[in-house]
């Protein structure tokens, strides 16, 4: 053959199989990344027109700070979810934290400074229990904290006697507690920075220190690895039982804070508090992984599932729906992020050019 030949250059094969994205999937892939983006932002518009009272700034703020204890558990959940497990005790352990906070102020008479140390500190040893638990001991992440779980619950109620601890309480010598909640500790929940809420204030400080250490930091990287395929980074040298301790640690340590957020909220030691936390901070959580497409837990996924879960229940509320409708709405925004990050991310349909 004579003269120059030319060849035009072939398209790189996309991702799906195919010479190129159809409008099908690009539509599927928006509704993956933004769907649930636009699901809350629907919500809040539809609650917003029929409710005139739902958008004021008072509503909003009181979303937030609703909405606040069930982000700071989910943040927690988030860090042992990183790493592939999943930390059943975290409820349990806003209720011991609940329990502690009362007792040192009520029963010794000590101020909310002591009672908040002695929190974070019980906090940390029981994130490290786990961690042992799970690392050293070998138990599996579900079955070492659903023990743990069970163990809290029951020794949070011994000290009281199973009682709700209250100022002015009798003791069991038949004497009255000397102690009450301090003012500056009811202050942790009641009190604001400006107009906004200082729970919300601290929801959204540990949403950007969760955020930047598992996005912007070689610890938070490390984690996703292990939560990934363990044993490849083991064999590229990550220590895989210290991320994976660690993240338990994190976890308590958040649930810790929830918990003083929540005991500052009630003002007594309620022997119940948390009891539904565990499966708030586990729905929100997995929300969150369906934020963006992300597909995987993160820092601003979990807290906008927190707030998606506090449009919807202050939504209900306010249009008369009685209480015993917030599971099924919780259950059915669960089920819809499920949706997102599970069946629609992962049903790709090839096309294959006709020949």
């Amino acid at each position: 053959m004579t003269g120059t030949e030319t060849s035009t250059p072939r398209k790189a094969p996309s991702p799906t199989g195919g010479d190129e994205l159809t409008p099908w999937m690009r539509t599927q892939d928006a509704v993956v990344k933004y769907g649930f983006v636009a699901v809350t932002v629907i919500l809040f518009v539809y609650f917003a027109a029929s409710e005139p009272a739902f958008a004021t700034s008072a509503s909003l703020f009181a979303m937030l700070k609703y909405a606040s204890v069930t982000a700071i558990l989910g943040l927690g959940m988030t860090f042992s979810m990183v790493v592939g497990g999943m930390d059943m005790s975290i409820g349990s352990q806003a209720g011991l934290a609940v329990q502690m906070a009362a007792m040192t102020m009520v029963f010794y008479n000590m101020t909310g400074t002591t009672a908040a140390a002695v929190v974070v500190l019980v906090g940390l040893l029981v994130g490290l229990i786990n961690a042992f638990l799970i690392v050293y001991c070998k138990i599996p992440d579900l079955l070492a904290t659903l023990a743990m779980m069970f163990v809290i619950q029951g020794v949070k109620l011994i000290p009281v006697d199973g009682q709700s601890v209250s100022a002015g309480m009798v003791l069991r010598d038949g004497s009255v507690a000397p102690g009450k909640f301090t003012e500056s500790f009811l202050l942790l929940d009641r009190g604001t920075l400006g107009p906004v809420p200082l729970p919300v204030v601290i929801m959204l400080v540990l949403a950007v220190v969760s955020w930047f250490f598992l996005s912007r930091t070689k610890w938070g990287r490390l984690m996703y690895a292990v939560g990934a395929n363990p044993e490849a980074a083991r064999l590229s040298g990550v220590r895989v039982g210290f991320y994976r301790g660690l993240a338990y640690v994190l976890t308590s340590s958040f649930a810790a804070v929830g918990g003083l957020i929540l005991v500052s909220r009630i003002g007594q030691g309620d022997v119940n508090a948390g009891a539904s936390s565990l499966l708030e901070a586990v729905a929100v959580a997995l929300v969150g992984t369906s934020v963006l497409g992300a597909g995987k837990p993160n820092a601003w996924g979990t807290i906008l599932g927190a707030l998606l879960v506090s449009i919807v229940l202050t939504g209900l509320t306010m249009k008369g729906f009685q209480y015993y409708y917030q599971d099924t709405a919780k259950g059915l925004v669960l089920l819809v992020a499920l949706l997102f990050s599970y069946t629609m991310s992962r049903k790709k349909v090839r096309f294959t050019p006709a020949t």
